[in-house]
């Protein structure tokens, strides 16, 4: 990432500019920096808890469990405090972060240049930037995603910035239902996930997310690429489609697609088979919504719809987790009327700026294309699980993924044992998480702008110790 100061702020003239330039402030800066550094110096590797630290950190993790009304996935509770790939918690010890928090820390822990970006998005004015209420960087922001959206050709040029994830993807569901009206079915993919909200938890394909819920939207599922049958997963998915479409005419508005499946399994898509099924969408008045709250900067381009080439079919994508704040694009056809897209928040400053400074960084500094970081690192890592494979083939398989979407199958895919085997690794000091079912797979999200091969090395040794471990017991 450039050690440029940022210039995200577009007040020339203004008292915040000569504020924002007050060399009190750019002192601070540096002041945080050199303090970044020196609290850094000791932090290149594994280290177990303190043990003077222990019980006050199981207190922590009792009462943080209580007061959230369940258990904790992990014994986690970070201190806010980390290098890169490593993170520290509270307890002293410091991991490897493997999932970034299923992720968002792109660029690891405790990067200079995003909490440069972050400390000049908290003296901003605005806390939380609302309806009424936008800073300048948000401008900067919608501009940046607007421009790289419209590469290779898309009509997408509209961003609605918002708070989460699947805010954004709800908004993105309301634009494609007043487009299409009355059409008020959604396509959907077999393993697909968009979120937990009481509508987007009947497109994600997971029944124990329904669970005591009153029926929701109309869904019907379409069987996923399957990268072992090319031909036979056109043939099956196509069909469906028009047997759904025959059965329901003029009644769906909208196919919701991951372009890689990330909390299915990393499940990767195929330009041949998503370019078949959207053509017959197009000729049907279905408007087509690229969910990738999870995949956005993790292949070899920006956007994933753009590194299978749809950008002629795709009408929205919603973007999120690492870009910080989160996002619906949208193409004018699909403009909303007045009153349909609202929030009490955008987003922080903090988030906004954070946000812009990564994706600027990912644009500008070697991590798209081919021989880019993302999936340079990707192929590496995969690389490095492939030779597991080929030591262990009874206990792992894969890997699987695109770019840094990185994911593996252990233990046939026995959930318990997936279980098992990441619980095994966060003990050992390597941050991951499960996915998906039938089979169950551990997936990994690394932090493209932190991690070096070295690292890789390093998760890649405690990976097969874990394995070993499980598999003995």
């Amino acid at each position: 990432m450039s050690t440029q100061k940022p210039t995200i702020l577009s007040i020339a003239g203004t008292r915040a500019q000569k504020f924002f330039d007050d060399p009190r402030i750019t002192q601070a800066q540096q002041l945080i920096r050199e303090a970044l550094a020196d609290h850094q110096k000791d932090i290149t590797s594994l280290t177990p808890a303190k043990s003077e630290l222990k019980e006050n950190y199981e207190q922590m993790i009792k009462e943080l469990s209580a007061g959230r009304g369940g258990a904790l996935y992990y014994n986690y509770i970070g201190s806010g405090f980390g290098r890169g790939p490593f993170v520290e918690l509270c307890d002293g010890s410091l991991k490897y972060d493997f999932i970034t928090g299923i992720g968002v820390h792109y660029f690891g822990h405790s990067h200079p240049d995003v909490i440069e970006a972050a400390v000049q998005g908290a003296i901003g004015n605005t806390v939380m930037q609302g309806h009424l209420q936008q800073n300048s960087n948000q401008n900067e922001m919608i501009q940046l995603l607007s421009e790289q959206v419209q590469k290779k050709g898309s009509a997408i040029k509209h961003v609605f910035l918002t708070s989460s994830g699947a805010m954004a993807n709800e908004n993105a569901l309301k634009l494609a239902f007043q487009k299409r009206y009355p059409a008020n079915r959604v396509l959907a993919f077999e393993r697909s996930f968009s979120g937990r909200t009481l509508a987007l938890s009947f497109i994600t394909d997971k029944a124990a997310y329904r669970e005591g819920l009153p029926q929701g939207l109309q869904v019907d599922y379409l069987p996923f690429y399957d990268v072992t049958n090319h031909e036979k997963s056109i043939k099956d998915a196509t069909y469906a489609l028009k047997k759904y479409i025959k059965r329901f005419p003029k009644q769906h508005a909208c196919i919701f697609f991951e372009p890689i499946q990330g909390e299915g399994g990393s499940w990767e898509g195929n330009e041949e088979y998503f370019k078949a099924l959207f053509t017959i969408a197009k000729e049907n008045h279905i408007s087509i919504i690229s969910d990738e709250v999870q995949a956005f900067g993790r292949t070899q381009e920006l956007f994933a719809f753009q590194y299978y080439n749809l950008a002629q079919y795709v009408d929205i994508v919603t973007i999120g987790k690492m870009s910080q704040v989160c996002a619906t694009l949208f193409a004018e056809d699909h403009k909303p009327r007045p009153g349909l897209l609202s929030q009490t928040f955008t987003s922080s400053g903090v988030a906004i700026n954070t946000g812009y400074k990564i994706i600027k960084s990912l644009v500008e500094d070697n991590f798209l294309g081919p021989k880019g970081k993302i999936q340079t690192l990707g192929d590496y890592f995969r690389v490095q699980l492939k030779k597991i494979e080929s030591e262990l083939p009874h206990l792992i398989q894969g890997p699987y993924g695109v770019g840094a979407m990185v994911a593996m199958t252990v233990f046939k895919g026995d959930a318990e044992l997936n279980k098992k085997f990441s619980y095994r690794l966060f003990d050992l000091g390597v941050l991951t998480f499960t996915a998906g079912g039938d089979p169950t797979r551990v997936r990994f999200l690394m932090p493209i702008g932190a991690v070096e091969e070295k690292d890789i090395d390093e998760v890649c040794k405690i990976v097969k110790v874990a394995l070993l471990s499980v598999s003995e017991k």
